[in-house]
């Protein structure tokens, strides 16, 4: 991995996950689920391109791997 572009890393977010969501979460350094369980769904929804549709698939992704958000800020 020689790029910064969402696509250059290899990711387990969800699929449907629409691109400006996509592009905030890489911008943000985050391109694995795991890394989301260290920070605060709130934190995660000031991030620009991040909207409902999107945390709840975040929400549903990190469920069906048994993690969350975290409950606090790190």
């Amino acid at each position: 991995m020689t790029g910064t572009n969402a696509e250059d890393w290899e990711s387990d977010l969800p699929k449907e996950l629409a691109k400006p969501a996509k592009r905030a979460l890489a911008s943000a350094g985050y391109h694995q689920l795991k890394q989301l369980t260290a920070v605060s769904e709130a934190d995660v929804r000031k991030l620009h391109g991040m909207g409902p549709k999107a945390l709840e698939q975040l929400r549903r992704a990190l469920a069906d791997k048994g993690m969350s958000f975290s409950e606090t800020r790190p």
